[in-house]
């Protein structure tokens, strides 16, 4: 599939310039001759780069205030020729040369009627030669690299790095399709300005084309989110949410949400699982308990407190490379450390999510189901052991149900002193969670003595117990509902534990 073209010649016009120059460098490089625009080619210049103008090439100047550049047939009949025989005589007799590579991007429409109500100012940003350049760009993707965001700055980058001054069919055609994806929401978005008085409210639903990303969990897998984030996120800081951010944040915002009204929490997740969660009495200390927990895992993951980040925690948070923290807000001394890391996402969240019902696609169709919003109090646990837990074993029994509600089944959750010490998670066996939490804790120097045990699914043979014992682990929760739950029950009261019973399963497949 590879089928490589050449890029000889490349148009150049966009709005955002940042992270394009060591493309324009290679490009250079290459000897591949560019033309562009305006600002743009100032600033290709300005990097001592030799470049064209659009104007030399049609032979008509920037028109009507800007409104049109690049509308001529000496560039589009360079992006749109098909590269035969016959198409390609054409170009020759009318002295136009192939545009092979096109890098351009839209205005920023969407930001604009964000920020005012000046009708004028936000007309002004509906793109028409930017629009025109991406579809036609996109239509010829067989013969054409079409770069539509600078978001795609860096695939583009990666791309020439290998395979030098040419393309495959391969990228070309990964880059139409999120060509497509970009030019549908931003059409989308115009049509959200002008039908903002709500009327057609079925077609405006149904339109919804909703925001491409830049791949989904994996690179060759395309993705686009239906939703809107800034119902519920301020994106302070960082780079673009990717397919795996939104499902971690998602993952960390639910998981918070069990602890919005608790003590000063903070909670590390990788791969939407806890690997560390602490309450203390600052923010501060919950973060360095939480990363206590398992600093190896904490590596890349996604970071989220109940409490605004200041500048000393933010200094701390600094010293980990992470992918995304979320917060109710950051101090300004704290966003100047924090935003220092281009790349690292800052979102400020201003109110939990309210959705009441999951869908997940699958067999060619899809299932709804209700959202997972029970928590368990001491209104509704029971307890089935001659022993009852301490005060402390209680707030450790209620923490660690909460935690291990949001775990991959089969899930166990070890907890001492408002403390994740150990989780094990996605395990064929319960037995084999247990001893995942348990190696955990006590690779990072964790005594389980006097720590307590949740699991999210009842525990079939009293093996799990019996371990947790062996262990030092004093206090058990789980939802009970096994035929053999007597067992785990009498094996408890002959070793001195206690334990509770919830009533409420929390599979999470």
């Amino acid at each position: 599939m590879a089928n490589f073209k050449p890029i000889r010649n490349a148009l150049i016009s966009v709005y955002h310039k940042e992270g394009l120059e060591s493309i324009i460098n290679l490009l250079h490089q290459h000897n591949v001759t560019i033309y562009s625009t305006g600002g743009s080619l100032d600033y290709i210049k300005a990097l001592g780069v030799e470049a064209h103008s659009v104007e030399s090439l049609t032979g008509y100047p920037s028109i009507l205030d800007g409104r049109v550049k690049t509308l001529h047939p000496k560039i589009f009949g360079g992006i749109l020729a098909r590269r035969e025989e016959n198409h390609l005589a054409q170009l020759n007799q009318y002295e136009i040369p192939p545009i092979d590579l096109v890098i351009v991007d839209l205005y920023p429409f969407e930001e604009t009627v964000k920020s005012t109500k000046d009708e004028a100012a936000i007309i002004e940003k509906i793109d028409i030669g930017g629009i025109s350049l991406i579809r036609a760009a996109a239509k010829n993707f067989h013969d054409v690299v079409i770069v539509p965001s600078r978001e795609d700055y860096d695939s583009l980058r990666f791309m020439l790095e290998t395979l030098g001054a040419k393309s495959d069919l391969e990228n070309r055609q990964r880059f139409a399709t999120r060509a497509f994806g970009i030019s549908s929401h931003y059409d989308m978005k115009i049509y959200d300005y002008f039908n903002a008085s709500g009327e057609d409210l079925s077609l405006k639903i149904s339109a919804h084309s909703g925001m491409p990303l830049r791949y989904g969990e994996n690179p060759h897998q395309e993705a686009v989110f239906f939703g809107t984030l800034e119902t519920n996120f301020y994106k302070r800081a960082g780079k673009e949410l990717s397919f795996n951010n939104i499902v971690d944040v998602d993952a960390a915002v639910a998981l918070m949400a069990e602890f919005k009204t608790a003590e000063p929490t903070f909670a590390i997740l990788k791969h939407t699982n806890a690997c560390g969660v602490a309450t203390r009495t600052s923010i501060q200390q919950a973060w360095k308990d939480a990363l206590a927990g398992d600093p190896i895992s904490a590596f890349g993951g996604v970071l989220i407190s109940n409490r605004p980040i200041d500048h000393d925690t933010a200094k701390d948070i600094d010293e980990i490379f992470y992918e995304v923290l979320i917060a109710p807000s950051f101090t300004d001394d704290a966003m100047a450390v924090l935003s220092a890391k281009k790349n690292r996402i800052l979102l400020q969240l201003h109110t939990y999510p309210q959705a009441q019902k999951q869908i997940k696609s699958l067999l060619d169709g899809f299932i709804v189901q209700d959202v997972d919003r029970i928590t368990e109090d001491l209104d509704t646990i029971k307890e089935a052991t001659n022993k009852k837990p301490s005060g402390q074993e209680m707030r450790d029994l209620l923490f660690a149900n909460k935690v291990v509600k949001h775990l991959k089944s089969n899930g166990i959750a070890l907890v001492k002193n408002n403390q994740l010490l150990g989780m094990g998670c996605g395990q064929t066996s319960r037995v084999d969670a247990l001893k995942q939490a348990i190696n955990k804790a006590k690779a990072f120097g964790f005594d389980l003595h006097g720590a307590v045990m949740s699991s999210e699914a009842f525990f079939p043979f009293p093996d799990c117990v019996e371990i947790a014992h062996e262990t030092g682990i004093t206090s058990v929760i789980h939802p009970g509902g096994s035929v053999k739950d007597q067992d785990s029950i009498d094996y408890c009261n002959k070793a001195g534990m206690s334990m509770l019973i919830t009533g409420y399963r929390h599979f999470k497949h």
